[in-house]
Parts: structure tokens; sequence; C-alpha cells
């Protein structure tokens, strides 16, 4: 298994998470292998998905992925997900518990963070990237703004991304997206590779 300087590379040259927020679990190793044939290496499933945990243990030996759990609000569940397989821990707020978790397992944090003061306080507290949450409340023209002053932080723009304004946020400084429904969202496998390749062009990094 890769160590987590090599997963962070991983992410940082490919940009892209994919969001799994479900009604249930069926047929989500499906979903993760049309991601990965399109490119992507990171997916989340986030742990208010009924079965997330059952979801991670499945999925967490697919080769060629990486998978994490998403809307982690505090360390006990951030334990349990990582005990299920989980290689690293997205959350839509900053608990320094939680991050503290996942510097003992050795797995990727990102915390939710948006104001300036937020985020720099993610990132002293031992974040491996931010979650810039929501976006779409300040644009890219926000995140330009932020890494002005901030650009050793790595931000992920997470929140209302989409394939239209992906390649702005990349512009204004981001390091990579997080994309939810308009990525995974239906059930055509074949679709949801297609539009993979279609943000990973967007972005424009390493795939």
């Amino acid at each position: 298994m890769q160590d987590k300087a090599a997963k962070i590379k991983i992410l940082l040259n490919s940009g892209l998470v994919a969001i799994a927020r479900l009604d249930n679990i069926i047929g989500f190793n499906d979903k993760v292998k049309a991601l990965r044939d399109g490119g992507c290496k990171f997916v989340e499933i986030t742990m208010n998905t009924p079965g997330a945990l059952k979801a991670i243990e499945a999925a967490a030996d697919i080769e060629g992925v990486i998978i994490g759990a998403g809307t982690v609000l505090d360390p006990e569940t951030a334990r349990c997900a990582i005990l299920a397989g989980s290689q690293f821990i997205v959350a839509p707020i900053m608990l320094v518990k939680t991050i503290a978790m996942c510097s003992r397992y050795s797995v990727i944090s990102m915390p939710g963070a948006f104001t300036p003061t937020e985020i720099v306080a993610a990132w002293d507290a031992g974040a491996d990237f931010v979650k810039v949450f929501p976006a779409t409340i300040g644009g890219a023209a926000y995140i330009k703004a932020v890494r002005g002053p901030l650009p050793q932080i790595r931000m992920l723009a997470v929140g209302g991304v989409n394939l239209e304004n992906t390649k702005d946020f990349i512009n204004a400084g981001a390091c990579g997206v997080g994309v939810g429904n308009s990525l995974i969202g239906g059930s055509d496998l074949t679709e949801i590779t297609r539009k993979t390749q279609a943000y990973l062009k967007k972005i424009g990094l390493d795939t």
C-alpha cells in the first residue's frame, strides 16, 4: 500500500475527488470502477449514506482507486471509517481532534473551512488539504483572493462545483475540486466514465 505522501502526490496530479452521497450503497463498487476507468483516483462516500462503512470495506481493495469517507463530523466517526479501510477523511467543518485522529493513523485529512482564519487554523492543525466549502459562495474569485496571501496551503474547491466552473477554480489556484451528483449521479456507468474524463480534461492536470 502506498504511503500518505504518495497518495497526496496522486491527488495533486489528478485534481479530482468524486463525492458519492447516495440513498443506498447498491451498485457503489460499479460506480467506483466506472470513475476509475475514467481516470478518477479518489472516491469519497459520505458517512450519511446508509451503509457507508460497509461500502468502504467492500471498495477499499478495488485496484487503482483510493477510497475515503466524507461528511465526517467527529474523531470517533473518522476512526470507524479508517478501520473500515478509508484512506482519507473529509469533513464539512474544521475539528482539530479529527485532524489529529487522521494523523495518528497516517491517513489524509481534508477538513472544511471557509474564512482565511479557518483555513489557516486547519492547516496549522495538520490538515493535508483544506476543503474550501461551500466554494460557490465566493466562487473562483474568492479562491484567488485567499490564495494570494496563503499560497502554501493546498485548497480543494468543494460545493457547487460543476463541469462549467471547474476550470475557473483550478485557474484561481485550487489544487483540485470535489464533485458530487453532477459527476456520480445516475446509474449509467458509461456516462459516469465519460463525465470523469470530461472533468479531468477541464482540470488539465496529469491523469
